[in-house]
């Protein structure tokens, strides 16, 4: 049996996540689903502009991909920087703000898919 080669490369990886979906959900589901499809608008629109490939959701989670950390945080920054301005027509309760952090490191490609391996 012959073992496919994998690909390695250096990249830069986002990660993002809602901070408290969970308590959110429970208060309101619909007005949670809204909200946060109107920031993954945000986030896609912002991470595609830094040359970015979101490569992976789920629920309230999106990991991206970049070739240069410092578009990766350019983006992290400018999601930021969108959200809050987006937030202050939310309601305290209602407010969703984003836990990201930006990873560079050895992935392995398989395909469109990718395991990080290391981390600096």
């Amino acid at each position: 049996m012959v073992e496919e080669r994998v690909q390695r490369r250096l990249a830069a990886i986002l990660a993002a996540d809602v901070v408290g979906y969970s308590r959110l959900m429970e208060a309101d589901e619909e007005a949670t689903l809204r909200t946060l499809k109107n920031h993954r608008e945000i986030i896609d629109r912002l991470i595609d502009r830094h040359e970015g490939r979101v490569f992976s959701t789920a629920g309230d989670s999106v990991v991206a991909e970049f070739r240069s950390p410092v578009e990766a945080v350019r983006a992290a920054v400018a999601i930021q920087e969108e959200l809050k301005a987006r937030n202050e027509q939310l309601s305290d309760e209602r407010k969703m703000m984003l836990r990201i952090g930006v990873n560079l490191g050895d992935i392995m490609v398989k395909g469109i898919t990718f395991t990080a391996m290391a981390s600096t």
